[in-house]
């Protein structure tokens, strides 16, 4: 059925039964499994919603939140691998998540992304945007999304 699978996760509750999800239909299919994590950029400016600060404060604050989100995807292929599927575990910097998502199951040969979403409606959805409602747009490769 698929034969690799990747799965965005943001660290959220919701994301983390996505997470479960996927690794549950990886070891049916007898799929590996691709792990992403997008990491933002730092706002360099005020116009960007960040506080003004120095280069190596900068380069502190992007390298945590690296280490943080590879934490995030070792734990991951740790689960997985707990369940006998083989994960790679990948982390992307990015502001845009939907295009790094889309991409990285590109770059991995991926047959089907999995990842969460929030269900956000109206004026919700307009404001805050929706990275599950891009990827669903955008992504030549099948989406299946989990609430």
């Amino acid at each position: 059925m698929y034969s690799r699978i990747l799965v965005a996760t943001d660290g959220s509750s919701l994301s983390k039964k996505a997470v479960a999800s996927a690794i549950q239909l990886a070891a049916t299919c007898s799929a590996e499994l691709v792990a992403v994590k997008v990491v933002p950029r730092y706002p360099r400016s005020y116009f960007e919603g960040g506080m003004p600060v120095d280069a190596s404060d900068v380069k502190r604050i992007e390298g945590q939140w690296g280490d943080a989100a590879q934490t995030l995807v070792d734990a991951i292929k740790a689960k997985g691998v707990e369940q006998g599927v083989t994960v790679k575990a990948v982390t992307a910097k990015s502001d845009m998540v939907a295009e790094a998502v889309i991409a990285a199951a590109k770059k991995h040969k991926c047959d089907l992304i999995v990842m969460a979403s929030h269900g956000r409606k109206g004026l919700k959805r307009l404001l805050l945007g929706s990275e599950t409602q891009q990827v669903l747009t955008h992504s030549h490769i099948p989406v299946l999304v989990l609430r």
